[in-house]
């Protein structure tokens, strides 16, 4: 019997929140829930291709995802070609497994189809504002995080590349993306050279809410969270961000680290350059 057979899915939420729960207390751990909240981000990968008929699979099921009142707003480009491969990494090369994992993609919202099937049919587009942009990229969204649960319930492994609208300039050009089409993020898929590792997530006291929304107790629960996040793993004084900045703290919980991390700008060519492709943001 293998531990996660023996296991239940409480077990399981307990392992992603760091909490014990009596939820799934009853269910064992295994089938899609198991799957779900046992995933991981893997950024590296073994040499065995991904074969063409799975990846196939997959994207038919990534994009059988919800779609904004079926409009279907989502478009993938796989980079097969090696120099557009190497130009992409190049950009990001403190990110290797975009140049060594065995499939790389980008996943793009798409504005553009509904429009052109507007001009085919003969109708007004006549939702040209913020609203299309963002249904756009929700429905990237949704297809892409189908994708991944597809691949994992496969075997394979996933790496979010979100770094990519950091030079969404350069990576439209390579991609010769048109008007009313943007990266939303890249994605690498492999086989897991190694198991990985669960990231503990905020508890759902933070996330999930009834009836309002209610936040008044945010910094006792960030407390905690730090502190149980930090005794599963704590991050050594050279990882800490902007020491030249901040100092090296004496407690650096997950919530020091983001703040660290959004104290920087950054993406601030996002917004320019979805408006150069003719989206209205109002």
């Amino acid at each position: 019997m293998t531990r996660t057979e023996a296991r239940t899915i409480a077990d399981l939420i307990e392992d992603r929140f760091g909490l014990a729960t009596e939820a799934g207390r009853g269910m064992a751990a295994e089938g899609p829930l198991a799957r779900i909240l046992s995933r991981r981000t893997h950024r590296r990968y073994d040499s065995r291709p991904v074969p063409e008929d799975l990846l196939e699979v997959l994207f038919a099921c990534a994009f059988s995802a919800s779609a904004k009142s079926d409009l279907q707003q989502a478009s993938v480009v796989v980079i097969r070609d090696a120099e557009k491969r190497r130009r992409i990494a190049d950009l990001i090369p403190s990110m290797p497994w975009i140049g060594n994992a065995p499939v790389f993609m980008i996943w793009l919202g798409d504005s553009r189809r509904i429009r052109r099937i507007c001009d085919m049919r003969g109708k007004p587009f006549a939702n040209d504002h913020l609203d299309a942009f963002l249904n756009a990229a929700v429905d990237c969204g949704l297809a892409m995080q189908t994708f991944i649960l597809a691949a994992e319930a496969t075997g394979l492994g996933c790496c979010p590349i979100s770094v990519v609208r950091n030079h969404v300039d350069q990576i439209g050009e390579i991609l010769e993306l048109p008007d009313w089409v943007f990266p939303v993020a890249g994605l690498c898929l492999g086989w897991p050279a190694r198991e990985g590792f669960i990231s503990m997530r905020l508890p759902p006291s933070v996330t999930v809410h009834t009836d309002r929304y209610d936040d008044s107790c945010l910094a006792e629960e960030i407390g905690g969270y730090d502190r149980r996040r930090d005794a599963r793993y704590s991050i050594p004084a050279e990882q800490q961000r902007m020491t030249d900045k901040y100092g090296v703290a004496d407690f650096y919980g997950w919530s020091e680290d983001k703040a660290r991390q959004v104290s920087v700008t950054e993406r601030e060519k996002l917004g320019p350059y979805v408006r150069r492709k003719r989206f209205c943001l109002d």
